[in-house]
Formats: structure tokens, sequence, C-alpha cells
């Protein structure tokens, strides 16, 4: 069933196969995320209206939906139990909450094939889409450090793969490769530039892959798409409450984490803007982002991981400007886009956000250094 096809009377029928008490009263779709179908729905029940979050999961992307669920409810179930344990803390708003279903599993199956979940929904919460203060940065380093801190003793390999392989540089640059190589498409000779930084920096793609393996860097749970949006901010505080979006939190590099919040937070400019001197990486955010990355997972990080931040938001930057380009080249089938050249226009500002943390590179690990000596 399409998204724009699922009615009111649908999301009843949904809503009465998980374990909610009260009678379903209406539903909205919310224009949220890029993957899965995300509708809230509220509940009448004997103490007033309750309000959930309900999910079509997209399996065309997450092709085994039983196993992402699996690993929901273990992270879930092992962040409530931390924060019940800590003085001050609200579990009911500091993590999602999921709601069985009256099957007794963690999400409902339709006949059709359809995988769906619901949790409760965190209500007095917002999103931020940028960083425009350093105090938001901050906030968004501090959620996600307390994330990996609170899941440090939950071993990664008990969670599944949900994507294999999501992070690997070096897959990520064969593939680019042999897509060149191809050209299916004849659009090489419009990217000479990017192919040229790309193939220039080819021999730094494999320093986190390689601690990996010989395990000098250790393997942990981790979010895996740090994005500022995928935390929740309290209206009335400021204060980051809750990381969101799990369905990626599987086993990695807390090093892949911190790159992506570098990547993502510490620019103002967009991901893909083509006036390529606006994007540069802003130390002020930079240096925030890492004091609150560090206040909470710096207890726990090594001295490798330490040692490797600042290179990590070169990493990760460079490895989403080498998969737009990739898509560029094969001709835009992953990535959506809106005008012609899209996908060429993103590699380039990643590129370029690169760059400007190669020329500051020595000012990264700087901070990094006085800040885990605090």
């Amino acid at each position: 069933m399409r998204m724009e096809d699922i009615k009111p009377a649908d999301l009843a029928g949904i809503f009465c196969e998980f374990a909610i008490d009260g009678e379903f009263a209406q539903s909205h779709y919310l224009k949220v995320g890029h993957i899965n179908d995300t509708f809230l729905v509220e509940a009448e029940g004997k103490g007033g209206r309750e309000q959930f979050i309900f999910q079509r999961i997209n399996h065309f992307v997450f092709s085994e939906p039983e196993k992402l669920m699996d690993n929901f409810q273990k992270i879930t179930r092992h962040l409530r139990s931390k924060l019940e344990q800590i003085p001050g803390h609200d579990p009911d708003r500091e993590t999602l909450n999921l709601i069985p279903s009256r099957s007794g599993r963690w999400f409902h199956r339709t006949q059709g094939g359809e995988y769906w979940r619901a949790y409760r929904f965190v209500g007095n919460a917002h999103i931020l889409n940028v960083a425009s203060q350093p105090e938001q940065a901050f906030e968004a380093g501090r959620a996600f450090g307390c994330f990996q801190r609170l899941l440090a003793d939950l071993p990664a390999d008990s969670l599944h793969e949900t994507i294999p392989f999501f992070h690997h540089t070096p897959r990520r640059l064969a593939r680019f490769k042999e897509t060149l190589a191809a050209d299916p498409c004849h659009r090489a000779a419009l990217a000479e530039d990017a192919i040229a930084f790309v193939l220039e920096r080819a021999d730094t793609v494999s320093v986190v892959t390689d601690g990996l393996e010989c395990g000098r860097l250790p393997l942990r749970v981790t979010h895996n798409d740090t994005k500022i949006n995928n935390v929740l901010f309290d209206d009335q505080t400021g204060k980051a409450i809750c990381v969101i979006d799990l369905d990626t939190t599987m086993p990695g590099s807390a090093l892949y984490d911190f790159g992506d919040m570098v990547r993502t937070t510490t620019c103002r400019a967009e991901e893909d803007e083509t006036d390529l001197s606006r994007v540069k990486i802003e130390m002020d955010l930079f240096s925030s982002l890492a004091e609150g990355y560090l206040h909470e997972a710096g207890e726990f990080l090594t001295a490798a991981e330490v040692d490797l931040l600042a290179f990590s938001g070169r990493l990760i930057t460079f490895t989403i400007g080498l998969r737009f380009l990739t898509d560029f080249l094969a001709g835009d089938v992953y990535f959506r886009t809106s005008r012609t050249g899209h996908n060429l226009d993103r590699a380039r500002a990643q590129f370029a956000l690169v760059k400007s943390m190669e020329e500051r590179a020595g000012e990264m690990e700087e901070c990094v250094r006085s800040l885990s000596r605090k």
C-alpha cells in the first residue's frame, strides 16, 4: 500500500493490533525522514488522550525487519534499564519506549507483508535541522556521547547489521572505481575535479576499518546516523533529552558516530550548497560539539579512538561525498535528486568541507587533545 493510500481507517486497524488501552481517535502523517512512513496517532483512554508514533518500516531498505526490531528492543530496553538506575533521569522521555503487539512481538506484520511498530510519543520536545548556536552543538554531542556510554556494556556482537558495511569506506571506494571505469551514463567528464579529489585521498580510506579488523579500535554499539535532527530537544530547557531514529544502530566504531556529527553539525551551509566558499568547518561549533561528546564519552573511549576523533570528521565527510559522486556517475539511482547534477553538487560540497577540515586539522586535533585532558 502506498503512503498516500493509507487512510485513518487503515491506521485504526493497525492500532488495534498493539497493546494500547484506549480507543483510536485520530492520526496525522508526519513529514519526517526519508525511509519509513511515520504517523502521530492519538488514543482516547480512561486517563484522557495519549499520543503514539506509528511507523511502517521500509522493508526494501531494511530487508530483514524482524532483525531490525530485535535490535530496536534490545537497545531501548538496555537504555531504559540504565536510566532507571540513575537518579534524576526520566526513562519515559530519555529513550524510545516500544509498545508490544497483541501477539507479544515488538512489531505487527500485516497480511500484505508490511511491518509496523509503535512507541510512545515524547511530548514537549522538538528537533533542530541545523546547529545555529554552539550550545546546540554541545547538546547534540552530549546526547550521542551519553547514548554510546549507556550502551557501552551491551555486547556489539549481540546486534544484527541492519545495513551491512554501511560506513565501510574501502568498499565504497571500490564501488566508485567500478562505476568510474564503466562510466555507464558518460558523466565522468563532467566530474573531473571531484574524481581527482577522491583519487588523491584514496590511501586514507582504510584507517578505521583496518583498526577494527586488527583490534586496535574496539567494536561498539553505534548509532551510525548522528545528524542533529536525530536528537530531541526539550521545549522548555533547550537541553537534548533523547536520541531517536535507531534503525541503523548496530556494531560499528565510535569514530563513525563522531565523524558524522562533525560532518552534519559543524558547517552552517546546506549539504548541497553550490557556493563552495560558504562550505567550511566552523571551529566554534566543532569545539562545542567535541566538548559535549567528550563530557559523556571521555570516560570509556580508548586513547586510539581519541587520537582519531578529529580525523573521523574528514573520513566520514569524504565517504558521504564519495557516495554522492558514485551515484552521480551511476545515473542517480540511489539518492533522490531535484535538479540536474544534484548529486555532483552534493559531492563537491562534501569535498569542500573535507578540504576545510584538512586546512584546520591541526586546530581540530589540538582542540580534542585539550578537551580530553580535562
